[in-house]
């Protein structure tokens, strides 16, 4: 049977009394807790939702590069020390390409009352006529590569026989030639190449796919040295000396529109060569040792230059460049028309190939390449002959470049 409701609360009173009248010992008082300390939290932290801060205030974004920076003839390294009667003949040829066009009228117009012996007068004329400007690149950077080229020299025949079993070949007739600036005016100087399947566009055959299926009929001469050849379309012209003991010149007539390659780099990425042995010399050197793997090499280089032949009427004549005028030995240079204009005057700071000697001196921007890119950026022509050749080969420096441009007054 439980018990009443009341009954239990009687006992509970009973047993509060006898407690409160019990004596109990006096204690110390409790020292406080030690703070319970938890332990790192595990996984991801609850973070409270914190205010948006307030929208930050747009920044004007920093001031590009000057591409171009005028300064003094004074600020020309080896100005003063370059005989400039030597890069008086590449200007009046410079001249001859660019006496049309209207910045360059008065200055042209005077140049012709110059006298080309007259070391002071040659001088004064450069200064009166144009501001040196300092070339950048877009990352602000002053100085670029140097590199070389020169008018090669093969052997061959008319017609396929012997030793001479490498075509140079013509440009094809398959081949079209788009002028892309025609159809969109931002592209103008853009220009794509490519052929006919069925009714659309496709690009032109690359270095490999002609290799492997040999453009019939368009043959212009046939060479006995695959290398050579292939070097020959490096350097964009050159001669040959035929069977028959006459001597022509190739020059540059187009190219299949693919980029250029250098097979130099490619050596140097795969890690068969270094840096300092991509030189000319050091690449033909490698293919003697790996013959098996000439045309793997070649084929890197995707793009693939035709020719055209033209007569040699004067041998001490350089071939001419993009500007359509002979190049000078020692006084031309190749340049990207993105950033330099064509037929310009040019002055190069820079070193002797594969050595530390100073070369400073005015050069004419009279040529391109499809691996000249780039606003700090030149190719030194060398000329014709061993000499040109072997040096050529090992250039591949640092320098500077400053580019003439005609004082306003003189447009």
């Amino acid at each position: 049977m439980f018990p009443t409701r009341r009954s239990v609360t009687a006992s509970l009173l009973l047993v509060a009394f006898l407690t409160a009248c019990s004596t109990t010992p006096q204690q110390e008082p409790a020292k406080p807790a030690e703070p319970t300390r938890m332990p790192p939290p595990v996984g991801p932290v609850y973070v409270p939702p914190q205010p948006t801060p307030p929208p930050a205030q747009p920044t004007q974004p920093p001031a590009p590069t000057p591409l171009m920076t005028p300064v003094a003839f004074s600020d020309l390294p080896g100005w003063q020390q370059d005989d400039l009667r030597q890069a008086w003949p590449a200007f009046l040829q410079s001249c001859r390409g660019l006496a049309g066009k209207a910045d360059w009228k008065a200055v042209c117009a005077a140049a012709r009352g110059i006298d080309a012996a007259d070391a002071a007068a040659v001088r004064t004329f450069f200064e009166t006529w144009f501001v040196p400007n300092l070339m950048r690149a877009a990352d602000g950077a002053d100085a670029g590569l140097i590199t070389g080229y020169y008018e090669a020299m093969l052997y061959g025949s008319r017609r396929r026989g012997g030793a001479n079993q490498t075509p140079l070949y013509r440009v094809p007739d398959d081949m079209l030639t788009i002028d892309l600036g025609s159809v969109y005016p931002q592209l103008k100087g853009m220009r794509l190449r490519g052929r006919l399947a069925g009714k659309t566009v496709v690009p032109y055959s690359t270095r490999a796919e002609i290799a492997r299926a040999p453009i019939a009929g368009k043959e212009l001469l046939w060479v006995n040295d695959p290398v050579e050849a292939f070097f020959l379309e490096v350097q964009g012209s050159g001669r040959v000396q035929l069977d028959t003991g006459e001597t022509v010149r190739v020059a540059y007539a187009d190219q299949n529109g693919h980029p250029y390659k250098a097979i130099g780099r490619w050596l140097v990425d795969q890690g068969y060569l270094t840096s300092a042995e991509a030189t000319a010399q050091g690449i033909r050197a490698w293919i003697v040792a790996n013959p098996g793997r000439r045309q793997e090499l070649f084929n890197v280089n995707p793009s693939y230059i035709f020719f055209r032949e033209e007569k040699l009427p004067d041998p001490s004549l350089g071939p001419k460049g993009a500007l359509g005028v002979p190049l000078t030995p020692g006084r031309s240079v190749a340049i990207d028309p993105s950033f330099v204009p064509l037929g310009a005057p040019l002055f190069l700071a820079t070193t002797e190939a594969a050595s530390d000697v100073p070369m400073q001196r005015l050069m004419m921007a009279q040529d391109t390449g499809g691996a000249i890119r780039g606003a700090v950026r030149a190719d030194f022509f060398y000329g014709f002959g061993p000499d040109a050749v072997d040096r050529a080969g090992k250039m591949k420096q640092r320098g500077q470049v400053w580019v003439l441009m005609p004082k306003p007054a003189s447009r």
